[in-house]
């Protein structure tokens, strides 16, 4: 959370309930080293996020994911004062253990439902570009920028662009 503040944070759960997070663990800390591609291979190209299969993911888990619907619950967080509706998404403490030094200015500001990152490059980008996007935003939010993100926010959840 907003420097380095844990809360809990609200979800629809997309995976099977046996699901071991052991393998998103390695997976995201490689990803945030720009170690693996978004298909979970290493490869020289920059990493990118989110394999583009996941068999651990319901077939509801998928729909939901699809239009970002998993993330509803967070309006919970948001009405509690933990969340925006924008700024950088949050992270689980064992993503930000894994963080570069400058990885770390983007708990500078109130994380958020939607953020600049994920309107530019939704789950195509590398984790330093993310956290370029976040540190941007922390450094020019303003009520303008927050109802454009807004607008191409829901815009991409309407075409089915989600996060997932």
């Amino acid at each position: 959370g907003y420097r380095g503040r844990k809360f809990r944070l609200y979800k629809f759960r997309t995976l099977w309930a046996d699901y071991d997070g052991e393998k998103d663990r390695k997976f995201m800390k490689a990803y945030i080293n720009g170690k693996v591609n978004g298909h979970g291979e290493d490869d020289d190209r920059l990493a990118k996020f989110k394999p583009l299969h996941n068999k651990d993911v319901t077939r509801v888990g998928k729909l939901l994911r699809k239009f970002s619907l998993d993330e509803l619950p967070q309006f919970i967080n948001v009405l509690k004062g933990e969340m925006t509706l924008v700024g950088p998404r949050p992270n689980v403490l064992w993503e930000v253990e894994a963080y570069k030094p400058w990885h770390h200015d983007r708990m500078n500001v109130q994380p958020g439902l939607t953020g600049l990152a994920q309107i530019l490059g939704r789950s195509d980008i590398t984790f330093d570009d993310i956290v370029r996007y976040d540190i941007q935003y922390a450094k020019n939010q303003s009520p303008h920028m927050d109802t454009w993100i807004m607008f191409r926010t829901v815009k991409a959840i309407l075409h089915g662009n989600g996060a997932g």
